[in-house]
């Protein structure tokens, strides 16, 4: 039997050597290419949202490769309000801007939610700080608003002060020193002493009640489940609890520490109250 040829390239093995080399090196390069251009996405963004340059950012991402552009989704979506005015939020940027169409009508630093997790002791409950992606509408406007603290406050509070919770209910009592006792009255949670005499409690935040080294959780409904000025002069309510709202800490605004509102200091949401009507879109992302 005749032994067939071994067929060899014209030239050798040198040249489909450095033909190879040549092809990992342009996939390498590509790889590069593609994480510098995410790295460079990544930095720019903040500049390039809403700032005019939106050409550029979809370029990039076009460069990126990705497949679902939320920058790309949200712009479509105001493009579609055509000229009717809209709020976007940017969580990572803590930065809010009312805008009509391509026209920018006033921008503002905020803050968002921190991201972290509070557990109750017993474990039963727990509450992650976030705010909201996507898009709400701004159901409701006011001013003065009063803050009803949900339970997490009373948690954290006692938390942060190292004392434990307790949930008053109306119809129960709680023994305080002297023979007193805390009980609910009306739309009050009073003081009731040995001798039958009655007086409102005082609370709000930083000054909750507390009996017998706890934290009292009031009832719904009661004065002392309401607090004046923690929501600084006006709110927008965007339902479910959020809220574009004041502050008496307004040197947490352009942070990331909210319980997921988005904070403005009050000279900022004065305005932008004034600006905005019930029923506009905010798109927060």
């Amino acid at each position: 039997m005749t032994r067939s040829p071994k067929i060899r390239p014209r030239g050798g093995l040198l040249p489909w050597m450095l033909v190879g080399a040549v092809l990992l090196a342009a996939g390498g390069s590509s790889l590069l290419l593609a994480d510098t251009a995410d790295l460079r996405y990544q930095r720019d963004v903040a500049r390039m949202v809403f700032n005019d340059n939106l050409e550029l950012l979809e370029s990039v991402r076009r460069e990126v490769g990705v497949q679902e552009d939320t920058l790309a989704r949200l712009r479509e979506a105001t493009t579609a309000l055509g000229s009717r005015p809209y709020v976007v939020v940017s969580i990572a940027e803590n930065r809010l801007w009312y805008r009509m169409g391509d026209s920018l009508l006033f921008t503002a630093p905020v803050a968002t939610g921190s991201g972290k997790t509070l557990v109750r002791e017993n474990g039963d409950s727990h509450w992650k700080f976030e705010t909201p992606r996507g898009r709400l509408v701004v159901q409701e406007k006011e001013e003065q608003p009063m803050w009803i603290p949900p339970d997490w406050h009373f948690v954290e509070a006692a938390r942060k002060r190292g004392l434990g919770v307790v949930r008053l209910y109306r119809g129960q009592s709680l023994p305080l020193a002297g023979g007193a006792r805390l009980e609910v009255r009306g739309t009050d949670v009073v003081r009731r002493a040995a001798d039958g005499s009655v007086a409102p409690i005082a609370a709000t935040d930083g000054r909750e009640i507390v009996a017998n080294g706890n934290i009292v959780i009031p009832p719904f409904g009661t004065n002392q489940r309401k607090y004046a000025d923690v929501l600084g002069t006006h709110r927008l309510k965007l339902g479910d609890g959020y809220a574009l709202h004041g502050t008496n800490q307004p040197e947490t605004v352009g942070r990331s520490v909210s319980h997921g509102c988005i904070r403005l200091r009050n000279e900022d949401i004065a305005r932008l109250y004034e600006m905005v009507p019930v029923g506009t879109p905010v798109f927060v992302y």
